[in-house]
């Protein structure tokens, strides 16, 4: 945890299974009045990428070795959705379509309203990606998404780890970020003038060994109307996997056993505490204010005070 909130005021709550530490002046709980973290389904290898899908009122999120797409609805418990090739991290584009990241195909996929596999993309400058990981969509339907070398299955043909822009549209790609070690988790703020990004920190299979030994961190970047990036404006000492954000902007990150939540400037806000380690979170329910937690081999959810932020321009 960073050493830089000298004001941080640790209180243990013990009632509803909950332990939080607030910083902010109230003392208030992001966490609903009575709520706790609640064990939805079970028995999977690794959850990842939680993503409501509100028109049909389910939660799709990946076994990522299973090589499965998993379903949950309220009364209905767990299901399969479909087949993946190692799927990661899931959202929704503007549309309301299913966006994934893949390990093995090493790209990014859409899934039609028909049920249709579309590859949005798959390489840049004719090289395949490593192993794309997490994804965040903005107002002009551009999707930005991680790719670094966790689920890699074959040799480096990039010459990074980068986080890349694409535009579904006319196909272009390009990468905006190549100073991070292993980018994970992505998200934009509420308004999109500001871009978080994880990084897990320096990890031997970078291609660069100068990366090897960065830290970990979630860096926060300014965004311009246009959708370019500028300069960066703090740095989270914590590292994350996925990450959301409410309406109030604040980020909701993954962190050892807890979901870390911190104000939009980085401050801590709190810590919720969760039986297995997090890997994703997701706002959703039918007022978007149940965080959906995948955890390692499970998946739980809590009731939050806030609801969650649907990126800019989304018709869902």
């Amino acid at each position: 945890m960073s050493q830089s909130f000298p004001r941080l005021l640790l209180l243990a709550i013990l009632t509803a299974g909950i332990t939080s530490a607030h910083a902010d002046e109230g003392g208030s709980s992001v966490v609903a009045d009575g709520a706790k973290v609640q064990k939805l389904a079970g028995d999977m290898k690794f959850t990842e990428g939680p993503a409501w899908i509100p028109a049909e009122n389910k939660l799709v999120f990946s076994d990522i070795p299973n090589s499965k797409l998993m379903q949950w609805q309220e009364g209905k418990g767990l299901s399969v959705y479909r087949e993946s090739e190692q799927a990661n991290g899931n959202i929704l584009d503007l549309e309301g379509r299913l966006i994934s990241c893949q390990h093995a195909g090493r790209n990014l996929v859409r899934t039609e309203k028909d049920g249709k596999i579309t590859v949005v993309v798959d390489r840049w400058d004719g090289k395949r990606f490593n192993s794309p990981n997490d994804a965040a969509v903005r107002s002009d339907g551009t999707l930005w998404f991680t790719d670094p070398a966790w689920g890699l299955m074959g040799e480096h043909e990039i010459p990074g780890h980068w986080v890349f822009r694409v535009d579904p549209q006319s196909g272009k790609v390009e990468p905006v970020i190549k100073d991070l070690a292993m980018p994970n988790g992505i998200v934009f703020s509420p308004d999109e003038t500001r871009l978080y990004v994880a990084d897990t920190g320096g990890h031997p299979k970078h291609p660069d060994a100068s990366f090897h030994k960065l830290a970990a961190g979630i860096h926060c970047y300014e965004v311009s109307k246009q959708g370019d990036l500028g300069k960066k404006l703090f740095k989270i000492d914590q590292g994350s996997d996925g990450m959301t954000v409410d309406v109030k902007g604040n980020l909701y990150t993954t962190h050892g056993n807890a979901v870390v939540v911190y104000t939009p400037d980085g401050k801590l806000l709190e810590r919720i505490e969760v039986p297995e380690g997090p890997a994703n979170v997701c706002f959703g329910g039918p007022d978007y204010k149940t965080l959906f937690i995948t955890a390692r081999t499970s998946l739980y959810s809590v009731d939050l005070m806030n609801a969650g932020a649907k990126p800019v321009g989304a018709k869902w």
